[in-house]
C-alpha cells in the first residue's frame, strides 16, 4: 500500500481518469457499431465525421494507439463509400 501523500492522490486521480477513459472508449465503440449497421448512405455520411472526431480524440489522449484509430477510420470510410 502507498505510504506517501502524493502516491495516494495519484491512486485516486488514476481511478477517476480510468473511468472517464473507459466511458469515452465504450461510447466510441458503440458509435462505430451503430455506423457499421447503417444502410442509408446519407445518414452514414452525416454520422461519419463525428465518429472520426471521437477516434481522433481517443488517439490524441493515448486511450487507443494512433495506428488503430487510422485503421478504424479507413475501414469506416470504405464502408460509407460502399453504401
Amino acid at each position: 500500500m502507498a505510504n506517501h501523500k502524493s502516491a495516494l492522490k495519484r491512486i485516486r486521480s488514476n481511478e477517476s481518469k480510468r473511468l472517464v477513459n473507459k466511458y469515452q472508449h465504450k461510447t466510441t465503440r458503440n458509435a462505430i457499431k451503430k455506423l457499421r449497421e447503417l444502410t442509408d448512405k446519407k445518414e452514414a455520411e452525416t454520422m461519419f465525421p463525428s465518429v472520426v472526431s471521437m477516434l481522433d480524440r481517443l488517439a490524441k489522449k493515448n486511450i487507443i494507439h494512433a495506428n488503430k484509430a487510422a485503421n478504424l477510420k479507413s475501414g469506416l470510410a470504405k464502408h460509407v463509400a460502399a453504401l
